[in-house]
């Protein structure tokens, strides 16, 4: 089973590649419409350049 926020004091790259992994895999589980929609709502907020 994936690790899930467990690691609290784990350091910042063994933090970041977690995160990236739940983002990857909440991702994956998006429709075309509802990626349409992230992907609006990051560039509009300047998040994607």
């Amino acid at each position: 089973m994936a690790k899930t926020f467990s690691h609290f004091g784990a350091d910042d790259d063994t933090r970041r590649s977690e995160l990236i992994r739940t983002i990857e895999h909440a991702v994956e589980h998006l429709t075309s419409a509802e990626l349409e929609a992230l992907y609006y709502d990051m560039l509009t907020k300047d998040y994607i350049r």
